[in-house]
């Protein structure tokens, strides 16, 4: 993983330079207001400041429909000239307008940094780790404002302290941001995958996981360019086909659905379990149960939370679930290749995709292969061979080897597993009629618990030393499943080339299918609701706070000036912010972005409500500066652990491939509008209701921020970002049935 760590790094620096830029600002505002002598205009002092996210504003809000035509990589490119001519423009500045010219150009920067870097990290890094590098441009937005506020308070010392130079040293990180982009960032495997660039996307995906077999991955991105469509979730029971017991085997010809492998001779069986409603995964567990008793809990929350405990140990980065499945893209039989997807190639000789089973009328009475023989059309020589062919079953298994590495390419992250399968039934008139299915696989339960849940289900009988264990999988139609060429292919599957699916693009009704409406509601929400949580607004204006709050005392014994010590005090808490950030980037793998959310967001309404009582009560100045900067501390410190890094974090997670730079660009937007409102408005709010009224609203805003999070938000940690879609899809269909 190595690869996709340094990328996450290179790519976060463009929101260092925005921590750097937040920082200066709130330094040379200070000055910019003596020299500008504009103490008796807030309204152009704020300006001065907003300018910059106006300019985010109107970069956001075509940013994610043009990231989506020209790729990530050369928006961030873009970002990185932006933050380099903005800089010298800041650095000439010579009346006010200049500088709120370059304070748009700075904008447009930041938009594209800010948007698009938590998409391009989510599309590159592994789902196991993806909650932890996408928290790097917190971190890295932090460590800029730090080193940002060390440097202005250098300069504060001066006598004469110069805010253009302040300003105009953005350049030259910006330099090395540009180097980056141009020079070692990748283009975003999924966004190859959606313009059907297959070659290119297995050799971004190779380097980026540090192997050459980075088939199972292939296969999921090809997965990831459908939007909408029908999904379920069913039970299935799977084992080796081998200990399948005697006395079931009639049964198993009719109804078990073969998964076969990449070893020859390896083949798993699935057999679908009976009489479970189409939220069995919830239901029969009592999930369901009891969380219906919360009033107007979302079904997409229950759904996702019986996930995460049915398999505590996801967090842990270990999957359990048979990692040796195949996949259509790799190779089992050395056969001749080209370098085009060749659908005919699909159809395997001697595996009918259609049922060879005497019942055809039923889903689940189907012999499904996992397409273990195809290629992307590499060349040989770019196929890793298989290691330890000639070991057994057994021993290949990591069901056996409880906590062992995934060494397979179907393994898709968190305890999932991508299989296919034939489907094909009779209609009215009595003529077949098939369909092509995509499986998503996961484990119900941990290792511990496998033959207890077993031995519970009726009508299966399963050896005691079996390596049988329940699996729940989401099903629906795959993305390269085509009808129309049902009458072209007697048999097998009718698929499409990927560039046939990418070509048809993101199209406006897309937003309209159930799923991408339900997860717009909850992106949308949580970055309003973030927004007027007030965060912005207190770090753009911290020192002025502070100062305000009278925090001068506390240093007043050392010499130094107001303005200095509010800066310092500034420096201080966003170097007291990193250790914060990296336990959050240590548990949002682990404990989850749910979790982090509802535990952080309540320190934050106390560290406000402490805030307002500092400054109605009097008691003393010191005192009350004490009580103001550890509540600030609190504050920043709790807000970038959760509600600061998660919302980017979820929205860059939760839409379809195909659409998710449009809807990415609907959240920027509002982040960047809810961004403006609340920085633009705080020192008007200052100076008619003061800092106790200005915090009690934001108290308020985090308590309802917390129901909502409740409520709404759910726990997408280690999962494929195709397979949260999904459940997405599933819980938008429970929520309108309610």
């Amino acid at each position: 993983m190595q690869g996709a760590v340094l990328v996450a790094i290179a790519a976060s620096i463009g929101n260092l330079l925005q921590g750097w830029d937040n920082a200066t600002i709130a330094g040379a505002v200070l000055y910019i207001k003596k020299e500008f002598k504009l103490e008796s205009e807030p309204t152009i002092e704020g300006l001065i400041v907003a300018m910059s996210l106006i300019g985010a504003t109107i970069i956001t809000t075509f940013s994610g429909a043009v990231s989506d035509w020209v790729g990530r990589r050369p928006m961030l490119i873009i970002s990185s000239v932006l933050y380099f001519l903005s800089g010298l423009v800041m650095l000439w500045s010579p009346n006010v307008y200049v500088l709120l010219l370059a304070r748009l150009i700075d904008g447009f920067g930041i938009g594209l940094a800010v948007t698009l870097v938590p998409v391009y990290i989510s599309e590159t890094a592994p789902s196991e780790i993806r909650g932890l590098l996408n928290t790097l441009p917190q971190f890295s937005g932090s460590g800029g404002m730090f080193l940002s506020y060390c440097m202005v308070f250098g300069m504060s010392l001066m006598d004469n302290p110069h805010w253009r130079v302040m300003l105009g040293v953005l350049s030259i990180p910006s330099l090395l941001y540009f180097a980056l982009t141009v020079f070692f960032l990748p283009e975003s495997p999924r966004w190859l995958v959606s313009k059907g660039r297959m070659v290119e996307a297995k050799r971004v995906l190779q380097r980026l996981r540090g192997r050459e077999d980075v088939s199972g991955e292939l296969a999921l991105l090809v997965e990831g360019l459908g939007v909408g469509g029908e999904t379920s979730i069913e039970e299935y029971i799977i084992g080796p086909a081998n200990e399948l017991a005697d006395d079931q085997g009639a049964i198993a010809d009719k109804e078990h659905i073969t998964l076969y492998g990449p070893e020859e001779g390896l083949s798993w069986v699935a057999r679908p379990v009976k009489g479970q409603s189409s939220l069995a995964l919830v239901s029969r567990h009592g999930s369901m149960q009891k969380q219906q008793s919360v009033l107007l809990m979302d079904p997409v929350v229950t759904l996702f939370g019986s996930v995460h405990e049915k398999l505590p140990e996801m967090g842990s980065m270990q999957s359990t679930l048979f990692p040796n499945f195949g996949s259509m893209f790799s190779v089992a039989d050395q056969q001749h290749k080209t370098e085009q997807w060749d659908e005919e190639s699909l159809q395997q000789e001697g595996d009918g995709y259609a049922s060879d089973a005497g019942g055809g009328d039923s889903d689940d009475n189907l012999h499904s292969p996992l397409l273990s023989r195809q290629t992307t059309g590499m060349e040989v020589k770019d196929i890793a061979p298989r290691h330890g062919s000639g070991m057994s079953m057994r021993r290949n298994s990591s069901l056996l080897q409880n906590g062992g590495e995934a060494v397979s390419s179907m393994g898709i992250g968190g305890g999932w597993q991508l299989a296919w399968k034939w489907s094909e039934r009779k209609d009215a008139d009595g003529k077949k009629e098939g369909g092509f299915k995509r499986i998503y696989l996961h484990q119900e339960g941990v290792p511990g618990s496998r033959k207890g849940s077993l031995v519970s289900l009726p009508g299966v009988e399963i050896p005691e030393d079996s390596e049988f264990v329940q699996a729940a999988a989401l099903v629906s139609q795959p993305a390269l499943f085509s009808k129309e060429l049902m009458d072209k292919h007697a048999v097998g599957p009718a698929m499409v080339h990927p560039s046939e699916a990418a070509a048809k693009g993101p199209k406006w009704s897309d937003l309209f299918e159930p799923g991408v409406k339900h997860a717009l509601l909850v992106g949308v929400g949580i970055q309003i609701l973030q927004q007027f949580a007030g965060i912005n607004g207190v770090l753009y204006y911290t020192p002025q706070i502070l100062e305000q709050a009278g925090v001068e005392v506390l240093l007043a014994n050392i010499g130094i000036g107001a303005a200095s010590a509010s800066i310092l005090i500034s420096a201080l808490t966003t170097l007291l912010m990193l250790p914060s950030i990296g336990v959050a980037m240590r548990l949002m793998d682990i404990s989850g972005r749910r979790f982090l959310l509802l535990s952080t967001i309540p320190v934050l309404i106390a560290s406000l409500v402490v805030l307002v009582v500092a400054n109605l009560v009097d008691m003393g100045t010191v005192v009350h500066a004490v009580l103001s900067t550890v509540s600030v501390v609190v504050y920043f410190c709790c807000f970038v652990m959760g509600f600061g890094p998660i919302p980017n974090i979820l929205c860059a997670e939760i839409f379809p491939t195909r659409v998710r730079g449009v809807c990415i660009a609907i959240c920027a937007l509002t982040f960047w509008l809810g961004d403006i409102i609340v920085t633009y408005t705080l020192p008007v709010l200052l100076n008619m209701i003061g800092l106790a009224g200005v915090f009690g609203i934001y108290a308020v805003v985090c308590t309802l921020a917390l129901v909502f999070v409740f409520l709404k938000v759910p726990e997408t940690k280690g999962m494929p970002l195709e397979v949260i879609t999904e459940f997405f899809a599933v819980g938008a269909k429970q929520a309108a049935l309610d």
